[in-house]
């Protein structure tokens, strides 16, 4: 059940308590962006023409037992990167999907895949990388979703949980491997994951994986792969990096880009100004109360200064959850399901932690410590305005004494 939160002003009457400081802070690198940067009006963009799909589900060819699934699943209408990505990854042309979050692109690769595995049950023929632990596990559960009751099984493979039970899934004989680059890449050393059987390698969010310094490792765990084999590769943007990666690993691609328009141009960004400590969690307290401010992502630089903020904000009559590095993979999957179940309406969040996220329904991100570098600002609020959504971004900063 969704937990009632106090209304706009109930902080007016009594002193908010700010999280305690337990160890002095070590001297973090300040911020060079200016915080013009943060400042934009939102462009209310005009209606978009709805896209009218060539195929549905059905006129695809997919297996009869996948048809079946969606329809059950109620999957009525392909979206576009899935009506023209899927006949491509069908055909076996290596494919090129370039698309933002929350547009379908993860059925867009696994259908298909799950329709290659009906016709070839070769084990450990299917690697799927992703940058986070968390949309790894995204897929994973959609690929279950999508392949119920056809007796097609998939490990996942990511750091932050037992590696002994990994092993003992993948010595099972899995058909779809799905990880992130450094547990994949500890498997291949330990002698457990041998990929030369693979006939499909996926990589997903590859403009992320990049961004997060991955791309050595999967360079390292490409040349494991087979040379025949089929590579399809999504992102959300065409960085340098990427476009290597895609000319050293794929073979005459095609590229369908589905990405309509810059991530801040639909959304608020907007500064707000504090004094002092106490003054900027009293007015952070005083923003979550807003009834308008429904489900929010609160960024902060580090791990325990997230906890200590999760923790006051809780304190203070507004059920809170925190994911960074200090917690389990079993806790930031419980906090992130009372997230997106709504049971809490804020979530505080590292950098690292929230890194491929999928959300929805995000109204607002704030920012309450500013990000070192422009890009994970972009990355931050991209957590909100997702899908054709508007969604409002607010950053701290301190006033400047005259």
């Amino acid at each position: 059940m969704q937990q009632q939160r106090p209304r706009s002003g109930a902080y007016s009457r009594r002193r908010p308590t700010a999280p305690r400081h337990q160890r002095p802070a070590r001297k973090r690198p300040t911020s060079t962006i200016h915080p013009s940067k943060f400042i934009n009006k939102a462009i209310t963009p005009e209606a978009d023409v709805p896209y009218v799909p060539t195929h549905t589900f059905h006129d695809f060819g997919l297996n009869q037992r996948i048809v079946k699934n969606l329809d059950f699943l109620k999957f009525t209408t392909p979206s576009e990167i899935q009506d023209r990505c899927i006949p491509l990854t069908l055909s076996g042309t290596d494919t090129i999907g370039l698309a933002n979050t929350g547009t379908g692109k993860t059925a867009a690769f696994l259908l298909p895949i799950i329709d290659k595995l009906l016709a070839n049950r070769e084990l450990v023929s299917v690697l799927i990388l992703a940058p986070t632990r968390e949309l790894a596990q995204q897929i994973d559960e959609e690929f279950r979703r999508f392949s119920s009751g056809m007796k097609l099984y998939s490990a996942l493979a990511v750091g932050g949980q037992n590696i002994g039970r990994q092993i003992h899934q993948i010595q099972r004989g899995p058909h779809v491997v799905i990880g992130t680059p450094g547990r994949i890449k500890d498997l291949i050393a330990r002698r457990v994951l041998r990929l030369s059987t693979v006939t499909t390698f996926v990589l997903d969010e590859a403009d992320r994986m990049c961004d997060m310094g991955f791309e050595k490792d999967i360079r390292t765990i490409e040349a494991e792969l087979s040379k025949q084999r089929q590579t399809l590769c999504y992102s959300a943007t065409m960085t340098k990096n990427v476009q290597a990666i895609m000319e050293e690993f794929m073979i005459t691609p095609e590229t369908v880009s589905v990405v309509k328009q810059a991530t801040n141009d639909h959304i608020e960004q907007d500064v707000v100004h504090f004094e002092s400590k106490e003054h900027k969690v009293e007015l952070l307290l005083d923003l979550l109360a807003r009834d308008e401010v429904e489900k929010v992502v609160v960024f902060g630089e580090t791990k325990y200064g997230v906890q200590r903020l999760s923790d006051a904000i809780t304190k203070n009559g507004i059920p809170s959850e925190a994911i960074h590095g200090n917690k389990s993979q079993s806790q930031r999957e419980r906090a992130l399901k009372k997230f997106k179940d709504s049971n809490v309406s804020v979530l505080v969040a590292t950098d690292v932690a929230a890194r491929g996220l999928d959300i929805p329904n995000v109204t607002h991100v704030i920012n309450y410590d500013v990000p070192q570098a422009y890009d994970d600002y972009v990355h931050r609020i991209g957590r909100t305005g997702r899908a054709g959504k508007s969604g409002t971004a607010l950053t701290f900063v301190q006033k400047r004494p005259y």
